[in-house]
């Protein structure tokens, strides 16, 4: 296939690469939940059978001899392969990528290493729009920590306020690119305008709802880190931190004694070899998607996630128009007047309630029919925004392999409680 080409997306091929669909059952929880892969599952169960054997002896002579370790072990090579995927999937380099078991972990470990930048009188901006988990494991730090706050009627996250919350004091502004429930799609770029206009501060930008929807461009996108989640793209149980530069690790400190060079490593935390060694195989995975055969793996991953994003995109108007002409059915952040000026830049993903409906008993109807959805986590913001007052709400989180029938089945059976 000509790389100038747009790829084609088929859904029936993808839905082949998921051996998890055959069960009968209709997922809609990529939020919580997304499927695996066979080319991860059988990665990862190779990577855990064999990481405890030595690597296969190559040839000792050669520009790169001295760069081998001779005895080296499979699972020491899985943490190298997982960085380059990981520098693949969103446009970096793999000497820049920190690993760790979860992305809370990697910002608890960000936050303590940060001291030497948080010096008298620094502060930091924190998003309430962001996961609990990660905001909460940056907001132990000691500096002074302001607090952007998302539109309580859209779920949005405006970019206004950040021309008054950051100064020159800032060190560290952190938000995510769009919301794991809501489906809002933050509006970075103009965040990171008003930053740079008022300080030098660092940016680090969640993108782990976003990266499993739209491919990802580390200078496009230009934060100074970025935050992924792996298991929420369907890969194993590993997180990552991908740095702007190199020389940004010379500003921190060292997570442990032990780790003195001025590289990744110093702030990474234990990770399973066995798990490292699926974060290849997921990002092969995405390539395999609809990037056809030509080009480096970045290219094709490029190329698929394009594919995969003008796919969804339908979907998504008709999921948002098909449960939104449902009388009863209130979607949070679209629905009432309150929500009327919401953007219409949205992922795939939507948490609504039906009036008069205890969202258990729409969760229970939806699963009688055959299809998983996800009952709504009881965030702040969601509280906020009135969910718990109608009685809670349902999330519908797509995935690459759900189809149109997927969705008018899933309107036909909200329909028949509103």
């Amino acid at each position: 296939m000509p790389l100038g080409l747009p790829s084609r997306y088929d859904v029936a091929s993808v839905r082949g690469l998921y051996t998890g669909l055959s069960d009968g059952w209709t997922y809609l929880n990529a939020n919580a939940a997304p499927q695996i892969s066979e080319r991860v599952a059988a990665g990862v169960a190779r990577s855990f059978r064999m990481s405890a054997a030595v690597a296969p002896q190559e040839d000792s002579t050669g520009a790169h001899s001295a760069n081998r370790t001779p005895g080296q072990l499979e699972g020491a090579r899985n943490y190298g392969a997982a960085r380059m995927a990981i520098a693949d999937l969103v446009g970096s380099k793999a000497g820049r990528v920190v690993l760790g078991p979860s992305l809370s972990a990697l910002y608890q470990t960000l936050a303590r290493s940060l001291r030497p930048m948080l010096r008298h009188n620094s502060s930091v901006v924190l998003s309430k729009l962001d996961p609990p988990a990660l905001y909460t494991a940056l907001a132990e730090v000691d500096a002074d920590v302001r607090w952007a706050q998302p539109d309580l009627g859209t779920g949005e996250l405006p970019a206004f306020q950040y021309a008054e919350l950051v100064d020159g004091s800032t060190r560290l502004v952190s938000f995510s690119a769009a919301h794991e429930l809501l489906g809002t799609v933050t509006p970075t770029a103009e965040i990171l305008e008003a930053i740079r206009s008022r300080s030098r501060a660092w940016t680090l930008v969640d993108v782990s709802a976003l990266a499993p929807y739209r491919p990802l461009e580390f200078d496009e996108l230009g934060a100074d880190i970025l935050g992924i989640d792996i298991g929420l793209l369907g890969g194993p149980q590993i997180a990552a931190l991908v740095f702007r530069d190199e020389a940004m690790f010379r500003r921190i400190e060292s997570y442990s004694p032990a780790k003195t060079s001025h590289t990744a490593e110093k702030l990474e935390t234990p990770v399973s070899t066995g798990l490292a060694g699926g974060v290849g195989p997921l990002v092969d995975h995405l390539a395999a998607l609809a990037g056809g055969e030509a080009g480096s793996r970045r290219v094709r991953v490029h190329k698929s996630m394009d594919a995969l994003s003008d796919y969804l995109s339908e979907l998504t108007a008709d999921l948002y128009t098909y449960l939104g002409t449902l009388p009863a059915v209130h979607i949070l952040g679209v629905t009432g007047e309150a929500a009327a000026g919401a953007s219409d830049d949205r992922l795939p993903r939507l948490t609504f309630a039906v009036q008069g409906v205890p969202a258990e008993t729409v969760h229970r109807r939806l699963i009688d029919n055959g299809l998983v959805t996800t009952l709504a986590s009881h965030t702040p913001l969601l509280t906020e925004m009135g969910a718990d007052e109608i009685g809670g709400a349902v999330t519908v989180a797509l995935g690459p392999f759900n189809t149109h029938h997927d969705v008018e089945q899933l309107t036909r059976v909200v329909a028949s409680l509103a």
